[in-house]
């Protein structure tokens, strides 16, 4: 089997360059269009808008920690009328069930694999489109009835979802709810159901493009880092997302039909059912999740560090060998999120082993990207800062993620504000970082464009430091034992001492989306104030960058023949060009 993988991805195909006609009309051409780069960008617009709901929503459960049940100002009393303007806690726990939702199903995954996928992915094989257009189209469309899910969910009126972004069984399945109607727990799931096939169609035409697809010479030794973590995340989420949905099926059956599958003791013979089986199902797929997340992040920050540092990337085999370790590594370590449960001792040492495991390829990962920046020609520009700072925060939060890996000290830590910290520094941290440096980098290939640097540093170095100073100071109530999902965290005496520190989080996460303004100034000068540039500003060497920026339909002018891999750059003599372009001749050195 893997030696039929490998001729697969190692055949140079000869599939003839397909020559689309755009359609005439602004709706066919920006709304229902089947061109790869059209989808791409209208998953960022989703991605992009969803980002400033989540962001808002996470503003308002600060607000209420920092100050609990306190007039939340200006928007109050339209969320809350029955309390005067004062947040209830139930509608708290409304709020951090849409909040980890919407930015772990409806933002990162599908900025990062959604819209970085479906742009970059053609133009960095030398491909006209997607393999399969009109499935490509038919993934971003089901995202919609998503959204329209989750809207449901928050404006039903028995309240909207409100047992965590978990959803943990029996909390989501038993309570208050009507045979024959649609609670928020139920638009819930639907929700998570259109999301979860329109990644499975995503994943399935990545995969299919890659293999298919590349031009001619482009083996699988000489794509981007970016494809192989686009990718990689791609086959994990065809592995692991059909769970999540045969979970998601199980819940609303028993939600809608009493069958007692997760919910204990709700039989008519009284037996019940399993409630871990869902956080089983649910864990298998969401861990691997964060690596859906963070590989096509770890590429997008390898191509962006090379780039900006003139130099090849340290170690290619070995850093495409370390991600697919990640990824295999990652299906067995979903126990370790159910320390807690009641496992079998020798069963969690097995998660506790594997997960350590995971530290391995991910340190790899990371003293090759040091060792891209050692002795490199280093440019400082925004997308660069982005793509360093990822590594900085990627260290913190694999470092603290140790801890949990570890089972005595999860059985302190597990239910604490130190679990929120080291996840919000992988998913927020890292991914969003990888996310702001790939904007940066590849903005002038979509746009034509360039986003004014002066504005990118001071919003790197405003994101930066706010989002240390909301998460690193997350660790210390965790050590103090702060529970995380409560609305009121005065009620535990050892924590209602720092109450100062969750005011300072407050504010820092304040100044955090404030910072936030400065990039959407900088989205709109780099669309309409900033003068075009030439096609490759970055003097980047992959496939890409040999489109006109931005690209046509069918991207390439002429059909493409790759001699060499995306990372050659080298020392060369003043005023000669110190990369290769990868469509370059192969006599050309």
């Amino acid at each position: 089997m893997i030696g039929a993988l490998r001729a697969a991805f190692d055949r140079e195909t000869t599939v003839e360059e397909l020559h689309p006609h755009e359609p005439r009309t602004w709706v066919g051409r920006y709304v229902f269009s089947t061109d790869h780069k059209v989808i791409g960008i209208q998953f960022f617009v989703l991605g992009l808008v969803m980002l400033l709901m989540g962001g808002l929503m996470a503003l308002l459960m600060r607000f209420q920690l920092a100050w609990p049940f306190a007039k939340v100002p200006i928007v109050g009393e339209w969320l809350f009328p029955e309390t005067g303007g004062a947040m209830t806690p139930e509608g708290y726990t409304a709020l951090l069930t849409l909040h980890g939702t919407i930015m772990t199903f409806f933002v990162v995954i599908p900025l990062l694999t959604g819209a970085f996928g479906n742009y970059l992915i053609p133009l960095m094989i030398g491909a006209p489109d997607m393999a399969f257009p009109r499935m490509n189209a038919l993934a971003f469309w089901l995202m919609i009835p998503g959204v329209g899910c989750l809207a449901m969910s928050a404006l039903s009126p028995g309240g909207g979802a409100g047992a965590g972004w978990t959803s943990y069984a029996p909390l989501s399945t038993v309570g208050e709810y009507s045979p024959g109607s649609l609670s928020g727990q139920t638009w819930w799931l639907l929700a998570l159901t259109f999301a979860g096939f329109a990644s499975i169609l995503g994943g399935l035409n990545y995969v299919v493009t890659v293999v298919k697809m590349r031009a001619p010479g482009l083996t699988a030794m000489r794509l981007p880092l970016t494809v192989w973590g686009l990718v990689i995340a791609a086959l994990l989420q065809l592995l692991a997302l059909p769970v999540l949905t045969s979970g998601t099926v199980l819940m609303f059956v028993d939600r809608g039909f009493d069958a007692a599958l997760l919910s204990p003791g709700n039989a008519a013979d009284g037996e019940g059912g399993q409630p871990l089986l869902w956080q089983h199902l649910f864990w298998f797929y969401s861990h691997p999740a964060v690596y859906v997340m963070i590989l096509p992040a770890m590429g997008i920050v390898s191509d962006v560090l090379s780039v900006h540092s003139r130099k090849p990337v340290f170690g290619y085999r070995p850093m495409v060998i370390a991600m697919a370790s990640i990824a295999g590594l990652g299906f067995i370590v979903w126990g370790h999120h159910m320390f807690t449960s009641g496992m079998d001792p020798r069963l969690e040492m097995a998660f506790l082993v594997s997960t350590m495991l995971i530290a391995v390829p991910s340190g790899v990962k990371t003293f090759n990207w040091l060792g891209t920046l050692w002795g490199a020609r280093v440019r400082l520009t925004t997308a660069n800062l982005f793509a360093i700072g990822f590594v900085a925060q990627f260290v913190v939060g694999g470092l603290s993620g140790l801890w949990m890996a570890a089972t005595p000290v999860d059985r302190y830590m597990h239910d604490t504000y130190a679990v929120v910290a080291h996840f919000h520094y992988i998913v927020f941290g890292a991914s969003l970082f990888a996310l702001f440096a790939g904007l940066y980098h590849w903005w002038p290939k979509m746009t034509g464009r360039r986003m004014h640097e002066g504005i990118g540093r001071v919003h790197f170095l405003g994101t930066f430091l706010g989002t240390n100073a909301v998460f690193l100071m997350m660790h210390q109530l965790g050590f103090r034992g702060m529970i995380r999902r409560t609305a009121d965290p005065t009620i535990q005496d050892g924590v209602a001492q720092l109450q100062g520190l969750n005011v300072f989080i407050t504010w820092s996460a304040v100044v955090l989306v404030s910072v936030q303004v400065l990039f959407v100034a900088n989205l709109v000068y780099g669309l309409f104030l900033a003068r075009r540039g030439e096609d490759n500003p970055w003097d980047a060497a992959s496939l890409e960058w040999t489109a006109p920026s931005p690209p046509p339909a069918g991207n390439f002018r002429a059909r493409i023949q790759v001699a060499r891999g995306p990372y050659d750059y080298r020392v060369r003599p003043a005023g000669e060009l110190d990369h290769v372009p990868q469509a370059a001749p192969a006599e050309q050195t």
